[in-house]
């Protein structure tokens, strides 16, 4: 069973945290792995910079923009993760955009992603259709979840084919807005929470964009199995650095 399948499975709701890889400084990836597994969280989202984030709010882009001057590439992050097996037992997700990964060569990315120990990816420009039509079996040649997107437009028979082709969980974009911290969420997503949990999907749904604060966390996983932290943790790092990620690990608890 994929970790990420495991982790699924366990009776509670599960927090996942993403940060850019080579954020704050270009060595920091494999020690925020590290302190975010030991502080208690579910499984991490490791975002590989790109240059035109079309999905990201201003603290992502800014952080990208930083990880891309710090010389984070493919390769780097291949390269630094290469040993995370040895210390880190939860499940790791590569997010990013397609271009870098057809620019690296589909089949060799997914490779290196299961010779490392990767347990899916997330690419939000990769359209359902192409990847079922072109790349689901290559994922699934190297053991990895693709895991799609839904959003408060994203019709019911749309889900549902997200759902048919999906064998981990579906990440439910919160609003229709780019990535960014909130300190609640009004009546719109919450019936968007209710509307998706009502269709009940075979997959688990994940939710993201928008949750920053043990508020956010608890109002979004009421109708959903987890939720995932982003803009907020980055802010963290800006203000802290690597080493009071417990603190803000406490604070989402």
């Amino acid at each position: 069973m994929n970790r990420i399948q495991s982790a699924l499975a366990q009776d509670k709701k599960l927090l996942s945290i993403y940060f850019t890889a080579g954020y704050p400084s270009l060595h920091d990836t494999a020690k925020v792995i590290q302190d975010l597994e030991k502080n208690g969280v579910d499984m991490i989202e490791i975002g590989l910079p790109f240059s035109d984030p079309l999905a990201d709010g201003p603290t992502i882009q800014e952080s990208s923009t930083i990880a891309l001057k710090n010389g984070m590439t493919s390769s780097t992050l291949f390269d630094q993760l290469k040993n995370i097996r040895k210390t880190v037992n939860i499940p790791l997700i590569i997010m990013g955009y397609f271009n870098p990964m057809m620019q690296y060569g589909i089949e060799a990315f997914c490779a290196k992603c299961q010779e490392i120990g990767i347990d899916g990816l997330i690419i939000p420009d990769l359209p359902v259709a192409e990847y079922h039509e072109h790349y689901k079996e290559i994922f699934e040649k190297y053991g990895l979840i693709n895991v799609l997107l839904i959003t408060p437009q994203t019709s019911d028979e749309r889900i549902r084919f997200i759902d048919s082709v999906s064998n981990g969980f579906i990440y439910m974009v919160s609003s229709a807005s780019t990535t960014g911290a909130k300190n609640t969420f009004g009546n719109t997503q919450q019936k968007y929470f209710e509307r998706i949990q009502s269709l009940n999907l075979k997959n688990p749904q994940i939710v993201g964009f928008g949750i920053s604060n043990n508020e956010t966390f608890m109002q979004a996983t009421k109708a959903s199995k987890g939720a995932i932290i982003g803009s907020a943790f980055i802010k963290h790092l800006t203000h802290h650095g690597v080493d009071k990620i417990r603190d803000f690990v406490k604070e989402i608890r």
